[in-house]
């Protein structure tokens, strides 16, 4: 189901030019990635803290307009038998309120879809400490954006 979710919104947006958000959403920091215009590659693009919604909504409308995006990829976390747990919930009940921010900011057009987040942080941790060597504290401020990036390329590489 998933897949063709993903795959109705590729064809949707082929040679629109508009590119894919990913969130990695955290109840303390938020994970942002974007795609190309292509929709082929994820890149990190930000961490948003997730404070206050009257800060947060108005800062993601902003980055939906400057970067021309078509959809929103969140990360979905599923628990070891597939199901939803309480994280999932808390994820759809904030992409539902964006939906509704969306919508006032007359950003209706955009779409929300939401992709399975296994592993996701632990790939994008992993990669910091091997290839980069970088130290936990320095992960720290840069892991959910890389880790929105590894939801965001899932997307991308479904064909």
């Amino acid at each position: 189901m998933v897949n063709e979710i993903c795959k109705q919104l590729k064809r949707k947006f082929t040679g629109s030019g508009k590119r894919f958000l990913g969130i990695d959403f955290g109840e303390i920091r938020i994970g942002v990635a974007l795609s190309d215009v292509e929709r082929t590659i994820a890149t990190p693009y930000k961490m948003l803290a997730n404070k206050s919604f009257k800060i947060l909504m108005p800062e993601i409308v902003n980055i939906v307009r400057e970067m021309d995006v078509g959809a929103i990829i969140f990360g979905l976390p599923l628990q070891f038998d597939g199901t939803e747990g309480a994280t999932a919930e808390k994820v759809r009940n904030f992409a539902t309120f964006l939906r509704k921010y969306l919508d006032e900011a007359e950003f209706s057009d955009v779409d929300i879809a939401f992709v399975d987040e296994s592993h996701s942080s632990q790939i994008a941790e992993e990669m910091l400490v091997t290839k980069f060597d970088m130290g936990r504290q320095k992960r720290k401020e840069i892991l959910d954006k890389i880790a929105a990036a590894e939801i965001l390329q899932r997307v991308l590489d479904i064909v």
